[in-house]
């Protein structure tokens, strides 16, 4: 998806070297092998969300009660969370 490219792309600008997070499905993003912080995470899930607004021209929140529901966090790894804006943008009527 290129709204979580794009967001990867941001975020590693802002990063030091050993923290720069790549574009592969199995990344771990948060949690006990993610590279990211609290607060680089936040600015990662906020960077997607515009980047969803600027590729499909709506606004989406990835942070909501649907996401209380899952039992696999949707941000353990870049698929997961692929994976879970796919969902969330299909429930929406937007299709890639």
């Amino acid at each position: 998806m290129q709204a979580v490219e794009s967001a990867v792309d941001e975020l590693n600008r802002r990063l030091p070297a050993g923290m720069k997070i790549e574009k592969s499905l199995d990344e771990p993003l948060y949690g006990k092998s993610g590279k990211l912080e609290s607060l680089d995470f936040v600015t990662f899930i906020m960077e997607v969300e515009e980047k969803i607004g600027e590729e499909f021209g709506i606004n989406v929140m990835v942070t909501d009660e649907k996401l209380l529901s899952k039992q696999e966090s949707p941000f353990s790894t870049l698929g997961a969370l692929t994976e879970y804006l796919e969902e969330v943008l299909k429930e929406e009527g937007v299709e890639e």
